[in-house]
């Protein structure tokens, strides 16, 4: 009885050494596994600057997630003001927004109004500028943007910060929605194919260039940019901090030869207070210390400045993350 009772008790013995052994394990990883943090990145339309840029940020994040523990997703949105809601709600850590939406976000104006101010919206950095692009069916006989009156327009989808910028520039023209025999409310990625079936006659579009969203249908269906200036124009230029003049190059796309002359705002890349400032210092730390290789992941993104980055366009104060790393690197 004794013998077979004493490998039992050994046996025994082995198995609760094994078991404090891995749970001694298991409490080692424990804390590495825990070191895993996932950051969310809104952006906009799939056929958009903004989501092209989210991933391109995502895209460097990811590259040194084994040191730093960030593993970055973007995600399709509806656009600028969405993304500030959800930012808000805490349902995104990023976003990329419309430097005129930042502004009325951060100070609770505009479409903001009726929510009041985000105090918390915080700045990381600016992206590229966003010519307010307006594109007309060429059989629709469009020379100036008053031509759209009683014409079937797309006035961007609602939440969209292409949406907001449009109602800004119908109410300084003292017009609503009604200005246009119908104003559609097609995503980015429908506006282009709807102008080509004839759906539209036109549609206003913030957007970097060059763009895929502006050369399909200016391939496909001879579409035409129409510049958009006058009193008007300059009067929002003159009295918001966020608009400047812009000018689309002359032949940037098929079929259209002449210089547009528009303006426009600058993409930002922004975030809220409550997101930790080490994940946004590694956020930054991701793109500037790779800023060649970013700018090469997009056209829109080719000519940025380090510098210019780092004040224009800037709606709120700048996040204490991004702040560390500008000083740091003597950007600031």
């Amino acid at each position: 009885m004794r013998d077979s009772f004493m490998p039992s008790l050994r046996l025994g013995r082995r198995l609760a050494l094994s078991a404090a052994v891995a749970a001694l394990c298991a409490g080692m990883s424990a804390p590495v596994a825990a070191q895993q943090k996932f950051v969310s990145i809104g952006t906009g339309g799939v056929t958009g600057v903004y989501y092209a840029a989210g991933g391109a940020i995502c895209r460097l994040v990811n590259k040194d997630r084994a040191s730093h523990g960030l593993r970055c997703s973007v995600e399709s949105t509806g656009g600028s003001v969405f993304n500030v809601n959800t930012i808000k709600a805490g349902e995104l850590d990023l976003g990329v927004v419309q430097s005129d939406v930042g502004f009325n976000a951060y100070n609770g104006e505009g479409q903001f109004k009726d929510s009041g101010k985000f105090d918390k919206l915080r700045s990381v950095f600016s992206i590229h500028p966003e010519p307010f692009t307006v594109v007309a069916n060429k059989d629709a006989n469009i020379k100036t943007f008053e031509d759209f009156k009683g014409k079937r327009f797309n006035v961007g989808n609602p939440g969209s910060g292409t949406r907001a910028s449009m109602e800004m520039l119908l109410e300084a023209m003292g017009q609503g929605l009604n200005f246009f025999s119908l104003a559609s409310e097609l995503r980015p990625d429908e506006h282009g194919s709807a102008l080509c079936d004839g759906k539209i006659d036109g549609f206003f579009y913030g957007v970097g260039h060059p763009s895929a969203n502006i050369q399909d249908p200016t391939t496909t269906c001879g579409a035409q940019l129409v510049s958009l200036t006058g009193p008007v124009v300059d009067g929002l230029v003159d009295k918001y901090p966020y608009y400047a003049k812009a000018t689309i190059p002359a032949g940037l796309y098929p079929n259209n030869p002449q210089e547009t002359q528009t303006y426009g705002v600058l993409a930002t890349f922004v975030t809220s207070a409550d997101v930790p400032e080490d994940t946004v210092y590694q956020v930054v730390k991701a793109v500037f210390d790779n800023f060649d290789d970013f700018k090469k992941l997009h056209p829109a993104l080719g000519h940025l400045v380090a510098e210019d980055m780092v004040k224009n366009g800037l709606s709120a104060p700048l996040h204490p993350g991004a702040e560390k790393y500008f000083k740091e690197k003597g950007l600031l």
